[in-house]
């Protein structure tokens, strides 16, 4: 029994979603043709209060249309300094966008009015760019999943528009900070410009990711799609995996958290651990002591079967997800009690 502990997006389709996409209506989605995908834009947009929707093959590629829309070249975007569309994006803010960002360190990860009201550039200074768009992460992947609350969400929303400012959410595992909060995701449209979901982390869903945006935006935002290289024709066989996730996978995701939180008492009571984030969601990330290098520890784990990830100078990353069952986490829990390094 393998037992992977990498990402969220390691786990394979339910029998139930197998049937749904074997069941799929299909057509051509660059023709807007396909009910499939139509149907899912749809629920999304209804889901997060939001006008328009649109399917894309990857997170990366909803985030950096959503970037891309909302800001001009030479502008400056806002973000926490190890945000997901900074550090694991490959350069696309530079490259989409032509935009520069300015990195804030934020509350693990979580930004407050007051530093983003200290770091918006003087319009009239032709030396500096053009402060034009926050972006939001939630849960923050880097700090071990922590999450914003919406009325934490609300405030720094209505000061960044009393600035001309844009707002966009990476909400990558967006239905993990609902899980904790019970903030009601239709109330998101209310604070974000566009907001990214990812059908395929959390909710299990093979491949996919929806951007939300106005109907003013959704052209806009399509047409970036298109020169992206994300038109995928009949893309119903997706679509369909997307939602029979969101009908089934969001309210389990509490099951991932309190797994999590098991796995991460264990670890923090192992002679080898350094420190350990506090587990908010489904991640869990922790430092080994100095004597026991990233690589040191994995190849020991890989002897039990068990993956993890290296996340930094002695960190590891455990992510816990719809394929890590009550056993597979007895598994980890004994060899992590039994692992001597």
């Amino acid at each position: 029994m393998v037992i992977d502990l990498r990402s969220d997006t390691v786990t394979l389709p339910t029998s139930g979603m197998r049937e749904a996409m074997m069941n799929a209506r299909l057509g051509d989605d660059v023709f807007g043709e396909d009910p499939e995908v139509n149907a899912l834009e749809k629920e999304c947009a209804e889901l997060l209060g939001m006008e328009a929707a649109v399917f894309c093959p990857s997170g990366t590629m909803t985030n950096q249309i959503g970037i891309r829309i909302l800001t001009q070249p030479y502008d400056e975007v806002i973000c926490y300094k190890g945000a997901h569309i900074y550090r694991y994006e490959g350069g696309g803010i530079a490259g989409n966008s032509l935009a520069s960002v300015r990195l804030l360190e934020g509350n693990r990860g979580r930004l407050t009015a007051d530093e983003i009201a200290v770091n918006i550039n003087n319009a009239q200074d032709p030396h500096q760019p053009i402060t034009s768009l926050v972006a939001l992460e939630n849960t923050v992947v880097r700090e071990a999943g922590s999450y914003y609350r919406l009325e934490e969400i609300a405030v720094i929303s209505s000061f960044a528009r009393s600035k001309g400012l844009k707002m966009h959410l990476d909400g990558a595992r967006l239905f993990h900070a609902l899980t904790e909060t019970g903030d009601a995701a239709g109330d998101y449209g209310n604070y974000f410009d566009t907001i990214s979901i990812c059908l395929s982390k959390g909710l299990g869903a093979p491949v996919g990711s929806v951007l939300l945006c106005s109907k003013a935006l959704e052209p806009k935002a399509r047409r970036m799609r298109k020169a992206l290289g994300g038109g995928m024709r009949q893309a119903g066989f997706l679509a369909a995996a997307g939602r029979y996730a969101l009908k089934h996978h969001i309210k389990r995701l509490k099951e991932d958290h309190q797994r999590a939180r098991i796995l991460g008492d264990t670890l923090g009571k192992a002679s080898w651990v350094q420190s350990i984030m506090p587990v908010d969601t489904n991640i869990v990330i922790f430092t080994l002591n100095d004597s026991v290098s990233p690589q040191q520890f994995l190849q020991k784990l890989a002897e039990f079967d068990i993956k993890a990830l290296a996340f930094g100078p002695q960190q590891i990353r455990m992510v816990t997800h719809l394929d890590f069952d009550d056993a597979k986490l007895e598994r980890t829990v004994q060899v992590v009690k039994k692992m001597i390094l």
